[in-house]
């Protein structure tokens, strides 16, 4: 037992140490406050109506009708059942966030180096180079929360599977059942699928491997063990796996019925999103080389330039105050590379990218080409329409990749692969596999190479660029030339800067190298110095985008929205409504009310394309049919009030013709006149035999009332004379929404695009519409199934190596 916690020491004080720095580079978290994300903010007002209507009953609420007109909860954070690996990645995170996910990153990075046979010293230093990579901090600065918790796990996962390629079976299974369950629980398909493609390529790597040493028997036993590992991985997150399969059915991610744009041109036909938004946010070429210089192409869409820059001469010209210059020179539109916007470069490191190119020259192998492979193949997929040949092909021909956009963040690859390599570097620099001629040599091209960029930049920066940025006729327009000029002169200074910086930095990591090779230093003062050089590198740029000027109050965080004068008079109002507000965007609206507005990536195909075509447009006969009761605007001295909309149809409404079209196209074009409080229309379904084209009277004292309402469940009372055709003014979502009269089941349809239909007898009777997701319910068995077996398979694994290592042992 002495000897087991002696081996184990230096771990703990690893991952001690790893806790510390993740708190310290976080250190607000000690105090209390938390970090101000925007994305987490709409998160808030998005998932509030569900987490009170939790906090209210004790029940989770599987759909919610605060934003879009109403959408399942199931990527706004829903927790199911029997889920009990979402209850193991909760005791990982165990520290404030960010910080838990600082911790995850080192953890995951230290865990995968360790299996790659690094000593601690090392896989410690890597889990640094990777963990403060500055997109990985930048995406926790903005709340890609998700996008984080996924990418910590990456390592992990492949940690298992090399695991199992080398023969260890049992602990690698294990490890990728838990690690895969982990990255899948994070809930982030996008970062999962990028990992998916870096494990092909590792499979390819280790099949030409097997093949050359006639191996080939272990490397499909080994891929059998890993596709079990994967079944039972999903098994464990089978009900949000379900849910968000069943869900992207339905979301912007599907393919879309209709055949027209807005404006009538004909529609892009895809089975998943447009190429446009699909590479909206492509990486330049150029810009590649942030990866190695922070602000080669001026870094953030704005930067603080500071008082030692043209901009702040610039506006002292104009009259400015000291105060008031320096105050503008907060936000310069110093990038200039090819997206929209960015929120800092996605860098890597100076010294990394050194120890990377180094190692290059010093490492071969299966390890090597699957590194190199994943880099180039990650760089390459991130310029999307820069390379346009390549992102259409997998566009157009490798399942799934057209349901992802921004393929800029597919970097992360590459953002993993660089200190992996890196690291391997040194390993192969402290052994004596080479000799001191070959490391001298590899040492030569690796300055040659990266030294010489750099020095090649900084002096023929003028020569080489022109610093015109895609917006500037924007700004030249609104601001004048002069204030073009005055940006161009600070995006040539800070170009300047940083590349210097990265060329002192190269020449420091050479020297310690060089000192090392000749035996003037020690490997352990080489790793402290390398520690030292990656740290004030990565933490130094790191501490530009994300720092303690970020933290806020937690009161600010968990209640980002105070509500203004139209919210709190429409709050007043105790009956069941939407809200259009057209003073704000985001998620603002949904936190107060039931909302046409909100804020997320995958929203109801059929809502959004009904925003794009008449919501968007006001139109108000379909905003009357979504019973828009109130609609937040600006009068004409700039107030913010509300304004009553009368002609709202409200919660449900007897109709006196049902009309069947041919076609979404027709459906949609035909809401643009439509009387919706008179007719109602719909696509041909499996319905369409039993209900065609009908005709109702309507009974003037017919009654149609809400009488319970909730977000999973909604109680009407009918009163009418004669047979009729009800409209409800909620969401259709066919995957879980039920309904009954008089207890009875029976069928709803689609109307109005979005809208429940529904045929109700003469007579009173009682509606009711229950939201109880088949899914959810399937999906919990199986998680409870898998989570059995896996304990089995555990605890069986445990004891087999248990029970192996006793018998070395003696």
């Amino acid at each position: 037992m002495q000897f087991s916690i002696k081996k184990c020491l230096p771990h703990i004080w690893v991952l001690i140490g790893f806790i510390c720095i993740s708190l310290a580079y976080f250190s607000p978290v000690l105090k209390g406050k938390e970090i101000f994300q925007n994305d987490i903010k709409h998160y808030i007002g998005m998932s509030k109506q569900q987490k009170d209507f939790k906090a209210k009953t004790g029940q989770e609420t599987y759909w919610t009708n605060s934003a879009f007109g109403g959408m399942p909860t199931y990527q706004l954070g829903a927790k199911y059942p029997n889920n009990y690996i979402k209850q193991l990645d909760l005791a990982l995170r165990f520290l404030p966030r960010p910080a838990d996910y600082l911790f995850l990153y080192f953890l995951g990075f230290y865990v995968l180096l360790l299996v790659l046979k690094v000593d601690f010293k090392l896989a410690a230093l890597g889990s640094l180079a990777f963990g403060f990579s500055t997109y990985l901090i930048i995406i926790l600065g903005v709340g890609h929360n998700s996008k984080a918790h996924a990418i910590a796990y990456m390592p992990l996962v492949l940690s298992g599977i090399i695991l199992t390629f080398r023969k260890k079976y049992v602990t690698g299974f294990l490890l990728t059942v838990l690690a895969l369950a982990l990255e899948l629980v994070a809930n982030h398909p996008q970062m999962t699928y990028y990992l998916m493609l870096l494990v092909i390529i590792l499979g390819v790597a280790y099949l030409v491997d097997a093949y050359k040493k006639q191996v080939l028997p272990h490397y499909f036993k080994s891929v059998g063990i890993l596709i079990v590992a994967v079944v039972l991985a999903v098994g464990l997150n089978a009900t949000g796996f379900l849910a968000t399969q069943e869900y992207a059915k339905e979301s912007t991610r599907s393919k879309s019925e209709l055949t027209i744009n807005p404006d009538g041109s004909p529609k892009e036909v895809t089975d998943g999103l447009s190429k446009d938004y699909i590479t909206e946010y492509s990486y330049g070429f150029l810009e590649t080389f942030n990866l190695y210089i922070p602000r080669f192409m001026g870094g953030g869409s704005y930067e603080d330039v500071g008082k030692d820059s043209a901009s702040y001469d610039y506006f002292l010209s104009l009259g400015a105050t000291p105060l008031q210059a320096l105050e503008q020179t907060k936000q310069i539109p110093t990038y200039w590379g090819d997206q929209p916007i960015v929120e800092a470069p996605a860098y890597v490191g100076a010294v990394v990218i050194f120890l990377f190119v180094l190692a290059l020259f010093l490492v071969k192998g299966r390890l090597k080409w699957w590194l190199v492979g994943g880099t180039i193949m990650s760089l390459l997929l991130s310029y999307g329409k820069n390379l346009g040949f390549l992102t259409d092909f997998f566009i157009d021909y490798v399942p799934l990749y057209n349901k992802f956009r921004a393929v800029s963040s597919i970097q992360v690859i590459l953002e993993f692969c660089i200190p992996v390599l890196g690291v391997i570097g040194l390993v192969r620099l402290f052994n004596n596999y080479e000799n001191e001629q070959t490391k001298l040599k590899a040492l030569k091209y690796a300055v040659g190479i990266t030294a010489g960029f750099a020095l090649i930049v900084f002096l023929l920066k003028s020569t080489l660029f022109d610093f015109v940025g895609v917006n500037d006729g924007f700004y030249r327009q609104n601001y004048g030339q002069p204030f073009i000029d005055a940006v161009k002169a600070d995006r040539k200074m800070i170009f300047s800067q940083d590349s210097l910086r990265t060329l002192i930095l190269v020449i420091l990591a050479a020297g310690v190298v060089w000192l090392f090779i000749k035996k003037k230093v020690s490997e352990t003062i080489a790793i402290v110095s390398f520690s030292v050089l990656i740290l004030f590198d990565l933490v130094g740029v790191d501490r530009r985008y994300v720092n303690n000027d970020d933290f806020v109050s937690s009161i600010q965080v968990n209640r980002p929205f105070s509500p203004n004068q139209a919210d709190t008079e429409i709050l007043k109002d105790k009956t069941h409504f939407r809200v259009f507000d057209l003073t704000s965007g985001g998620a603002r609206a949904a936190y107060f009310h039931n909302s046409l507005g909100g804020y997320h990536a995958a929203k109801l195909k059929r809502f959004n394309e009904l925003n794009d075509f008449h919501i968007s447009k006001n139109n108000i006969n379909v905003l009357n049919m979504l019973n828009t009761k109130y609609i937040i605007a600006e009068d004409e001295e700039g107030q913010v009030v509300p304004y009553t909309n009368t002609d709202a149809n409200g919660n449900a409404w007897f109709v006196k013709e049902l009309k069947l079209v041919d076609s979404a196209n027709e459906e949609m074009m035909l809401l643009d006149s439509l009387n919706t409080k008179t007719k109602a229309i719909y696509t041909k379904t499996s319905d369409e035999e039993a209900l065609g084209n009908k005709v109702y009277q309507v009974d003037s004292t017919a009654q149609l009332a809400v009488v319970d309402y909730k977000p999973n469940y909604i109680k009407y009372e009918s009163t009418n004379s004669k047979e009729g055709f009800a409209v409800f003014s909620e969401i259709y979502y066919g995957e879980g929404w039920q309904s009954f009269i008089d207890g009875e089941p029976v069928p709803h349809i689609r109307v109005n695009y979005v809208l429940r239909g529904m045929e109700v007898p003469a007579g009173k009777h009682t509606i009711e519409f229950k939201f109880d997701p088949q899914v959810v319910k399937t999906g919990s068995q199986i998680s409870l199934a898998s989570s059995i077996i896996f304990m089995i398979l555990l605890v069986g694994g445990l004891f087999y190596k248990f029970k192996k290592t006793s018998k070395h042992s003696a």
